[in-house]
């Protein structure tokens, strides 16, 4: 059977192993563990920054499927208590349409994590498998050459060797290790969500399965890292832990910056800028252009020109149509024109 995270195992220990040149480079030891930290942390640093547009793209789809929370629920109860098949895919039909028309995809804020799944998995594969490439028993893995394999599986941090697992070929050293970064990278998820859902989440959405749901996942979710994380390489749980540090500052920024509307952090954003003199920024549902007559309607920023103007439909060209016709829908009439006095002069003389 083939091995499909292959190529991710093969750019990780490419990384990898450009990330220890560079290092080894500048001076470090080359069997140091410190300088495979660093060489970690050089791999976490690229993933993130490739990752910026889907986070970015995920931050946006969040914040307006909060403004389009009313307008999805007008749809449910349109086809409240309709099960037939029909029923079913216009309600489907109607909610693509709106997602659409707004420029947002419910799915979008699974891309960030559906993106490291591959990369961890991929790392646990190249840093579990070093003993092996080091000892000739297995193939190298890309630049994972036997060297530089021998010199990863001898490196340590506070007398652990990174990799060593919990549960594998550790003493009590790199048990201890472990424990501290599984505990660490616990602690930045654990205080990134709990963020995220006092400062970061609609007053409305605090209450009900769906919050619920979401509290639940906040304390099992430590628990899930606990019980996964004994199983990882010392390497692998480096890795976990800078990119959960990373997570941790992003939520920071997004909360202060980014906020989704109608929260607490949304609030204390606007009174920073009311503070500093300056109009608060709101996201807002804006009117949909292009004349249709769906009925949707098309987010914006307000502080941005196209969205913050209403757009007009073909019929704004036309005023004396519109004046004629009134607000009733009646037919419009057409307008005799007044012939000026030169013209019947002209007739008379003629």
């Amino acid at each position: 059977m083939p091995n499909l995270l292959y190529p991710i195992e093969w750019a990780v220990a490419a990384i990898l192993a450009g990330a220890h040149w560079g290092v080894t480079a500048l001076g470090l030891p080359e069997e140091s563990g410190w300088t495979w930290v660093l060489s970690i942390l050089a791999l976490v640093i690229l993933v993130r920054l490739l990752m910026i547009p889907l986070v970015v793209k995920q931050i946006h789809s969040s914040r307006k499927m909060q403004l389009l929370a009313p307008e999805l629920k007008k749809i449910q109860a349109k086809y409240k208590g309709k099960k037939d098949q029909a029923s079913m895919q216009r309600q489907q039909a109607e909610t693509m349409e709106l997602y659409k028309n707004n420029g947002t995809n419910p799915f979008a804020s699974c891309l960030p994590i559906l993106v490291q799944i591959p990369i961890l998995f991929g790392l646990f594969r190249v840093l579990n498998g070093v003993d092996e490439i080091a000892a000739g028993t297995k193939d190298p893995i890309g630049f994972m050459t036997r060297d530089l394999a021998s010199s990863f599986d001898a490196a340590t941090i506070f007398g652990a060797e990174l990799s060593d697992s919990f549960l594998h070929d550790s003493d009590l050293t790199g048990k201890i290790v472990s424990v501290v970064l599984i505990l660490l990278m616990t602690v930045f998820t654990f205080v990134s969500m709990k963020m995220m859902m006092d400062k970061n989440m609609p007053d409305s959405a605090k209450e009900g399965p769906m919050a619920q749901s979401q509290t639940i996942m906040l304390y099992a979710l430590p628990v899930i890292l606990a019980v996964t994380g004994v199983n990882f390489p010392i390497g692998v749980l480096v890795y976990w832990t800078f990119t959960n540090l990373w997570s941790y500052f992003q939520q920071l920024y997004v909360i202060r910056n980014l906020p989704t509307p109608n929260t607490e952090a949304e609030r204390r954003m606007h009174a920073r800028q009311i503070a500093k003199g300056k109009e608060p920024k709101r996201l807002t549902l804006a009117p949909a252009g292009g004349g249709k007559d769906s009925g949707s309607t098309a987010l914006g920023d307000d502080d941005a020109k196209s969205s913050s103007e209403p757009v007009l439909n073909s019929t704004s060209k036309q005023p004396d149509r519109l004046a004629q016709g009134g607000s009733g829908g009646q037919r419009a009439q057409p307008v005799r024109r007044k012939k000026s006095n030169k013209s019947k002069k002209k007739r008379k003389k003629n």
